[in-house]
């Protein structure tokens, strides 16, 4: 059986746009593979707890022995950085859409009291600790390209106003990268243009 496991960005939540149809998406791709008598794909998409190593273990503990080519990941924003993490230690695939590079340095301005974007009442404290967290799972020189760029599908926007497009681009060269004119950080035209794209990486044959 293949997993596919989405990872959503901070202050996200599998109740974003992207997630929601991409579920919908592999849901409808399941239908159609149990009246062709196939296996469906296992569709994972956790709530991820503001601690990196804690939202990680959280990772680990769905996939169980689950790795290799049994296991593709969809990664957007923090999530693109978790799930570089993933694709490197569970030697992987992942298809990643706006990915953070260095949220530690990133994310250091959001220390303190925070609200998920799709559930103001969810309210979770980020810490300076989270932040030694994100070191953590830095994959290689952040300054250098990823290594195994093979892994790596990359959807890069333009006009992502959050993340600089050029270290995007940069960090993930050798990858199956595609930089895009406009656009904005959260792919507000997924469904559209990218979505299909994203799942012919994930649901192919290795």
């Amino acid at each position: 059986m293949l997993t596919l496991l989405y990872l959503h960005g901070f202050r996200s939540s599998p109740q974003s746009a992207k997630a929601r149809v991409t579920a919908q998406r592999v849901a409808a791709w399941n239908a159609l593979r149990a009246q062709q008598g196939l296996a469906a794909v296992r569709w994972l998409c956790p709530q991820l707890p503001p601690s990196p190593r804690e939202a990680m273990q959280l990772c680990l503990g769905l996939l169980g022995d689950t790795r290799g080519d049994a296991l593709r990941l969809i990664g957007s924003s923090l999530g693109g950085f978790y799930a570089t993490w993933l694709a490197h230690t569970l030697q992987a695939r992942a298809a990643l859409l706006n990915p953070a590079v260095n949220p530690a340095r990133d994310l250091r301005s959001q220390i303190g009291q925070r609200t998920a974007w799709h559930d103001p009442a969810l309210q979770f404290n980020f810490t300076a600790a989270h932040v030694d967290e994100l070191h953590a799972l830095e994959v290689g020189d952040l300054r250098a390209p990823v290594p195994e760029p093979q892994r790596y599908l990359v959807r890069i926007a333009q006009g992502d106003e959050v993340l600089d497009w050029r270290e995007m681009a940069a960090r993930y060269t050798g990858a199956q990268c595609t930089v895009l004119p406009g656009g904005d950080h959260g792919l507000s035209d997924y469904a559209d243009h990218h979505l299909d794209i994203v799942l012919r990486w994930c649901l192919a044959p290795a």
